[in-house]
């Protein structure tokens, strides 16, 4: 898997947004941070051609426009529960209709999934969803409430921080998981 430079660079930028949006309201008005917002996001769907970072950057244009339009803040605080919510949406559709996508993502390394790898998959799923709706419900909480400093450390580094525990916590269970299918196949 190769990346492309701007790929890299939209990524970085995509996931120090609250800090540049922070750092950026000392020196410049919301209006001029919602450009960077858009143009961003717009620069991230063309770069990725994913409908889901099309999503994402239509939801961020509104978002944009509604801060450039009312020279505010707040909607550019919301960025961070956008992407929680099309995540959300994406991974809940996903059950509705599956292959669920943690499915998905484990067949790119396991084309061949057994049952149980397609019910812990889809149960990892679910899981996923409860984090977005909690990961967003604080991110909401943190831009309607906290201060802006909060608000950077909580959607530029804690959300990553249990982002990062959810992954790994997952991790050391399917490990279990799969020590424990294999054990009971290799018994009867």
């Amino acid at each position: 898997m190769t990346f492309r430079p701007l790929t890299v660079l939209l990524g970085a930028v995509t996931l120090a947004y609250p800090f540049l949006v922070y750092a950026g309201i000392a020196h410049l008005q919301p209006q001029w941070l919602a450009l960077l917002l858009g143009g961003v996001a717009l620069l991230r769907a063309l770069a990725s051609r994913t409908a889901f970072w099309w999503v994402a950057a239509a939801g961020a244009g509104v978002l944009a426009a509604l801060g450039f339009a009312g020279n505010s803040l707040l909607p550019l605080k919301l960025y961070p529960l956008l992407v929680n919510a099309v995540f959300l949406v994406v991974f809940a559709i996903s059950l509705v209709h599956p292959p669920s996508a943690i499915e998905r993502f484990a067949r790119l390394t396991e084309p061949d999934l057994p049952p149980e790898g397609v019910a812990y998959t889809r149960r990892v799923t679910q899981v996923w969803c409860g984090f977005f709706v909690l990961n967003g419900s604080i991110s909401l909480a943190t831009a309607l409430w906290a201060s802006n400093a909060v608000w950077a450390l909580y959607n530029g580094l804690i959300s990553y921080g249990l982002m990062g525990l959810l992954f790994a916590g997952e991790w050391l269970v399917r490990r279990r998981v799969r020590a424990r299918v294999h054990a009971e196949a290799a018994h009867g």
